[in-house]
């Protein structure tokens, strides 16, 4: 419903941000590593989900897609509803948290607190697949402040390469020398 809000950064802890987006100042539930990502900030925007339950309407802030995405994958989860995916994001960062998921790594997820064996081998079960797609595909946007190698990576996921393939790739092409983002993908597809 919310895609994100963008305003002054009022107050901030480790758990919440109030953050003022004209008249209205909101309260977003934040994980440690969106705080962490703050820093000094003053302003700033962030990626929302919200939860409406019976006795409350709640807002999630992400510094990124990335977190959020891997947040919404966490509450499919049976048994780990929105609290406890805020916990897993505050424990681990988003990049650790795919790595023990596609590894099966189940010892470091059971060492946040609330998870126990059960709960990190659904997790595991159920998101393996998911992440290892998202991995793959990640979002086909260009990120803000890309780079040319970034716009060749998601120009080449959108035509349909697997990412990983096609980062072994631009490695190599890029090695060349200085070329556009049309330059490289032009290669990158003469090699595939």
């Amino acid at each position: 419903m919310y895609e994100f809000i963008e305003g002054e950064i009022i107050e901030k802890s480790p758990a919440q941000l109030v953050i003022k987006a004209g008249p209205i100042a909101y309260l977003l539930n934040i994980s440690v590593n969106t705080y962490s990502k703050i820093g000094d900030q003053t302003s700033g925007k962030f990626y929302l989900h919200h939860v409406q339950r019976e006795d409350a309407q709640l807002l999630y802030g992400f510094i990124d897609r990335e977190e959020r995405e891997l947040f919404r994958m966490l509450i499919t989860v049976s048994g780990v509803g929105a609290n406890t995916a805020r916990l897993i994001l505050s424990s681990m960062t988003p990049t650790e948290i795919r790595n023990a998921i596609l590894s099966g790594n189940a010892v470091a997820l059971q060492n946040i607190k609330g998870i126990g064996a059960k709960s990190a081998q659904r997790i595991i079960i159920d998101l393996r697949d998911k992440v290892g797609k998202a991995s793959e595909s990640d979002d086909l946007f260009v990120p803000e402040g890309n780079t040319i190698r970034e716009e060749a990576l998601s120009a080449l996921v959108a035509l349909g390469f697997p990412r990983r393939s096609v980062e072994k790739y631009l490695g190599k092409i890029m090695s060349k020398g200085d070329l556009t983002a049309e330059e490289i993908v032009k290669e990158a597809l003469k090699l595939m």
